[in-house]
């Protein structure tokens, strides 16, 4: 799998990584960030997480395009970073208001936008070459892991440092406590006893009133998000060395069709107006497509979140507890890296060795920290389930990739727009996971009439099944995805086309966050097969587009 592959893809692999870190430390608590800290709703919260989305993938097609036509893709890669820095430090500025907030927002977007799709069309420049073209799959799946590595560490470093923060200030997190102060402080909580209940306990002899409580946790909480925000600021300058530390192995790869063709040494085969009409239509059928996928796959960060924090019980026993707890689970995933080294067929003596210092270090430091769990439950937070997915990926893209290319010597391996047909069936399927999960749940309507969290709490696996099952989907998508997009596009519109990419993504996030007045007044099951139903039809719309698909990549 890592076999062959120039040193250029590393270096976009771990600047990806870095940026990845910072955006879904962010994710991780950002429809939280906003509910804590003004009392929104899900509906108002959901329009702000789609509008932001929406920008973060729709901006790459300006990116592309400033990179096509003036700066090139290293240096608007550059400059993306630097404008990424500049938004993150802005959100993590404590005590600032929505429209502040709304500025910082926006120069993420906007830094992102010039990052995202010129970093992907790096990639694909490197895979022009006819040495690497036949890995390009394969690279665009490397390349996906080093988003997947930087994401599993996000929720922990986003629940790491709040809890940390709290615990300063005399407080521990509990996910009823900010609706509860909100609806307090405006004069709407009925019953106060909950809260009360929960007052005495967070502060005990220090307790004065609930006002105060109220103002105090709801400050003490917002701060904590705040700091957060300022890991994901960190993180960029990590991804700011590597890049610049590193361009000599992908310099060769970033210059544009624009400046090969002002160097007349360079030979350039030139498509004809009518295949380059093909390919942008090509390009076109895919973006609308996958503007479902991510409509529904998107809900990790916004519906799916809300019933991790609503529906999902919120302690665990000793085994599920290692799930959820980093120091516990990172020992576990380094054992299963050893003992396939040890174990692979074809692995060297040193390879070997390594895998066995791998697995007895992991099983050494998880004696240790397994004592930090207690067999009469164990705390867990809504937004630590977005590290599933990233987990997921990492283990799973071995596999995925060895099944294609396992297919691949039988002659028999899909089509890229075939993968992506497939990717859509088994969302659909992820989906209808949810849905029997919601039977005999209350509505969203029903729980905020009620005041706070259901009565009937779910087994978290509901949500970790969802969400394995939304990673086979999204590896037979996204990294084939763009590795279609880099292989398809005309050889002047690169940057634009992988812009396009994301410009079909941004329609989707903003649709998975515009669809949450759905949530509020459906039944969860309603929700559920909504997304079903839209996912299938894509699925459909796939394959009947196959042909022509197919056409324009050998064209």
């Amino acid at each position: 799998m890592f076999k062959g592959h120039p040193k250029g893809l590393y270096v976009a692999f771990f600047t990806n990584m870095g940026e990845r870190f910072g955006y879904y430390t962010m994710l991780a608590i950002f429809v939280l960030y906003l509910q804590s800290k003004f009392g929104w709703t899900t509906t108002h919260a959901g329009q702000v997480y789609g509008m932001f989305l929406f920008g973060i993938y729709f901006l790459p097609l300006l990116g592309g395009y400033i990179a096509d036509s003036f700066l090139g893709y290293g240096k608007t890669v550059l400059l993306g970073i630097i404008v990424m820095f500049a938004g993150y430090t802005l959100l993590a500025v404590p005590g600032t208001g929505p429209m502040f907030i709304f500025l910082a927002l926006a120069v993420i977007a906007l830094g992102t936008g010039f990052f995202k799709g010129n970093l992907q069309a790096l990639v694909g420049n490197m895979y022009d070459d006819p040495k690497y073209g036949k890995l390009r799959d394969s690279a665009f799946n490397i390349f996906y892991m080093g988003i997947n590595i930087g994401a599993f560490f996000a929720p922990s470093a986003a629940e790491g440092i709040r809890n940390w923060l709290l615990k300063i200030n005399g407080l521990a997190y509990n996910k009823a406590i900010p609706d509860l102060a909100h609806k307090f402080l405006a004069g709407t909580l009925q019953n106060t006893q909950q809260l009360d209940a929960f007052a005495r306990s967070q502060m005990g002899t220090h307790f004065t009133n609930l006002t105060d409580f109220s103002n105090h946790y709801i400050d003490c909480l917002g701060r904590a998000y705040n700091a957060g925000f300022g890991i994901a600021a960190a993180s960029m300058i990590i991804s700011l060395i590597i890049f610049l530390a590193f361009r000599k192995y992908y310099k060769s790869a970033d210059v544009t069709h624009k400046q090969l063709k002002s160097d007349s040494h360079n030979h350039i085969v030139e498509l004809t107006k009518k295949q380059v009409n093909d390919r942008l239509v090509a390009l076109g059928l895919v973006f609308f497509v996958v503007i479902f996928f991510w409509m529904a796959f998107h809900q990790n960060g916004f519906t799916l979140t809300i019933f991790a924090r609503d529906y999902t019980v919120a302690s665990v026993s000793y085994g599920t507890g290692i799930l959820f707890n980093i120091t516990t689970l990172l020992p576990i995933l380094i054992l299963i890296v050893g003992v396939v080294l040890i174990a692979g067929k074809n692995n060297s003596a040193k390879t070997r060795i390594t895998g066995l210092v791998l697995t007895a270090g992991s099983i050494i430091v998880e004696y240790f920290t397994l004592k930090q769990l207690t067999p009469e439950g164990n705390p867990i937070s809504p937004e630590i389930f977005q590290q599933f997915n990233p987990i997921f990926i990492v283990f799973l893209t071995p596999i995925i990739v060895g099944l294609f290319a396992y297919l691949r010597k039988k002659g028999i391996e899909p089509s890229s727009p075939k993968k992506i047909g497939i990717g859509m069936l088994i969302t659909s399927v992820g989906f209808l996971i949810m849905i029997i999960a919601s039977q005999g749940l209350e509505s969203p309507s029903e729980l905020a009439a009620q005041g706070g969290v259901s009565d009937t709490l779910r087994s978290p696996y509901w949500l970790i099944g969802t969400y394995f099952t939304l990673t086979i989907a999204e590896l037979f998508l996204s990294p084939i995805g763009i590795s279609f997009v880099s292989k398809v596009a005309p050889p002047q519109y690169k940057g634009l086309a992988q812009g396009g990419w994301f410009g079909a993504t941004a329609i989707g996030n903003i649709l998975a966050g515009f669809i949450g007045p759905f949530w509020d007044k459906w039944e969860l099951w309603q929700f559920f097969l909504l997304l079903v139903v839209l996912t299938l039809m894509s699925a459909v719309i796939m394959f009947s587009i196959l042909k022509r698909l197919e056409r324009a990549t050998n064209s």
